[in-house]
């Protein structure tokens, strides 16, 4: 079974290299860059030309029990250079029993993307789902323990646990917030069918104990003081935009590569779902609040020859954005549904596997964020140096 078979790989080149990573650790820098004209719906890149997730990476075994990696990333935004950790983390290598434990920070093994870095991704932004309830992608200080069972078919279970900083709701006083704010539990089952067919499926179930925003109503003299409330965040953040107590997320991906080798054409086609529950805490009397939001989409790629690949992408998001209207003195939050539909075709060039040079047409319907522009197209391109790990599945 090829999951395992990779999973089994990993584990036996990082206790392999340990000898020699402590002295020698893998070093890798990859390179984002892009023009892009108009603007996204909470999207990371910006009108004209920027700079992506462009980030350096050191990783490798740090004796023949632990595993270490440190990730910083550089982007640029409003013509300023920000620099952020986005990974420091160590792995244990040799627990028995298939367990394994990760601590610090680390990106959350949500759904089938949050887990990958984002330069790995075949359309230059994140699904709107995840701009939206994960920020782009979610990683956060805490701790995970995993195991993988010893079972053919690739079975792994899985509980995190976060601080959940980036996925509070908004104005929540300081002495509310519980420490550990995020815990999330998660599965994912693969196989293959024959030698040329490999899925997966997963599911995750997220508890924000800061997720939930506080509602009331207020007199006019005090509505000047308050931004209106279940609106996305403003300006650049990678902070959750929407927030609840509690996220459900189902993925499944499909894989088809001619004897399984992925070097000459392969088709990858992925699916998700995602339900943010409760986004505010009820405390009775309150109407019109949302239940709920939620969201999915759904991609093929095709890599027709080891140079080219093309891809579609569908995708929607599901929420309720709040407004003040006033009635008799007095401003009342009035929230309306919408919609944010995404359609987006790509073409890549792979001069090889390290080097990618991406065109994509974005075509958005926003009755969510208010965005000017409806057609987006972004030039790309992502280059890799220096060793740099393998990606999941």
């Amino acid at each position: 079974m090829k999951l395992n078979a990779v999973t089994a790989g990993l584990v036996l080149a990082c206790a392999s290299a340990s000898v020699f990573a402590a002295n020698n650790p893998a070093i890798s820098v990859v390179l984002d860059g892009y023009y892009q004209d108009g603007d996204r719906a909470l999207g990371s890149r910006e009108d004209g030309l920027g700079l992506g997730e462009t980030e350096l990476a050191i990783s490798g075994a740090i004796d023949d029990q632990f595993y270490g990696k440190l990730t910083t990333v550089l982007e640029t935004h409003d013509g300023d250079t920000e620099v952020e950790l986005e990974e420091a983390f160590i792995q244990t290598m040799g627990l028995p029993g298939g367990l394994s434990i990760r601590g610090g920070r680390f990106l959350s093994d949500l759904g089938y993307l949050n887990s990958q870095h984002p330069h790995s991704d075949s359309f230059v932004e994140r699904p709107a789902i995840y701009r939206a309830f994960l920020g782009g992608h979610y990683f956060d200080d805490g701790l995970r323990l995993n195991w993988v069972a010893p079972t053919e078919t690739y079975w792994v279970l899985g509980a995190e646990g976060f601080s959940g900083d980036s996925l509070q709701a908004e104005g929540i006083e300081e002495s509310e917030l519980e420490s550990v704010g995020v815990y999330h539990l998660y599965t994912k089952l693969g196989g293959d069918w024959g030698t040329d067919h490999s899925w997966q499926l997963g599911f995750s179930w997220l508890r924000n104990e800061n997720g939930q925003g506080h509602h009331e109503e207020h007199e006019e003299e005090e509505h000047e003081e308050h931004a209106d409330e279940g609106d996305a965040h403003a300006g650049h953040s990678h902070s959750a935009s929407l927030t609840g107590r509690d996220l459900y997320s189902l993925d499944a991906v499909y894989k088809w590569a001619p004897n399984g080798n992925y070097k000459n054409n392969f088709l990858t086609l992925s699916a998700e779902y995602m339900l943010m529950d409760k986004p505010f805490e009820e405390a009775g009397g309150e109407e019109n609040l949302p239940a709920d939001y939620k969201g999915w989409y759904v991609s093929g790629v095709y890599q027709f020859n080891p140079n080219w690949s093309a891809g579609v992408r569908y995708g929607e998001l599901t929420a309720s954005m709040g407004h003040e209207e006033e009635h008799d003195g007095e401003h009342h939050l009035h929230f309306e549904e919408g919609k944010l539909k995404e359609t987006e075709v790509m073409v890549a060039w792979h001069n090889s596997h390290f080097s990618t040079v991406r065109l994509q047409y974005t075509h958005q319907d926003d009755e969510l964020f208010g965005s000017k522009d409806d057609q987006i197209l972004t030039l790309q391109f992502v280059m890799a140096l220096g060793a740099h790990g393998a990606h999941q599945f």
